[in-house]
């Protein structure tokens, strides 16, 4: 059972009663990680940001899932929850955010940003381990996968898949977007380690094409 830990709202977050907005991003700050592969930056993308991980907290039907691991059925460090193409968004912000970065990578990707995906870290026990997203045509292709954060920081980490080079961590919470792209899901891995210290909650909000996953 986790304890409940309560979010630290943002210095920056408060915009009023209905003060939930997206800025422009123009401001997105490229990473070139090599092989291909890259990560665009931008912190502080959504504004209320706090206002809409209270609401996905409370409103979206979160799942627990147990998945076989080393030959026995373990517990999913998180709970998880997924939109389809054509399923109404749980938070109207989520539909804007989808088609601003469908327009802002239009050239770049090709083809718009479809399906959404949640996972929600309860608090420092809660992680992802070292993957890619290549169930899919990660697998084969170049593409990109936006994530956009609510709730608490933690610590997205980033490695070449087969090993060597440098771990790059960014952290993400608070609105902040991290769109990774190029052949970033065949070449590079991603986690978000468990953490010993006391943290928040955090929501992840992901934005993928079709067949992405």
């Amino acid at each position: 059972m986790h304890s409940t830990v309560h979010l630290q709202p943002s210095l920056f977050d408060d915009l009023g009663e209905d003060g939930v907005r997206l800025g422009p991003l123009g401001g997105i700050r490229r990473l070139v990680l090599g092989d291909g592969a890259w990560l665009d930056v931008l912190p502080g993308w959504l504004r209320g940001a706090d206002r809409v991980f209270e609401q996905l907290a409370a409103d979206v039907p979160w799942r627990a899932e147990r998945r076989e691991m080393y030959e026995r059925t373990v517990d999913v460090p998180r709970l998880l929850a997924s939109y389809g193409e054509g399923a109404e968004p749980p938070h109207p912000v989520l539909g804007e955010a989808r088609d601003a970065l469908s327009a802002h990578y239009a050239e770049e990707l090709g083809e718009p940003f479809r399906t959404l995906g949640l996972c929600y870290y309860r608090d420092g026990r809660d992680s992802v381990a070292w993957h890619g997203d290549r169930i899919g045509r990660g697998a084969r292709e170049d593409t990109m996968v936006a994530i956009l954060s609510v709730g608490e920081p933690r610590a997205l980490l980033l490695r070449p898949r087969h090993g060597g080079g440098t771990v790059v961590r960014q952290p993400v919470g608070h609105g902040d977007l991290v769109v990774m792209g190029g052949s970033c899901q065949r070449t590079w891995e991603h986690a978000i380690p468990k953490t010993a210290r006391p943290v928040g909650p955090r929501i992840s909000i992901q934005f993928r094409p079709r067949g992405v996953t």
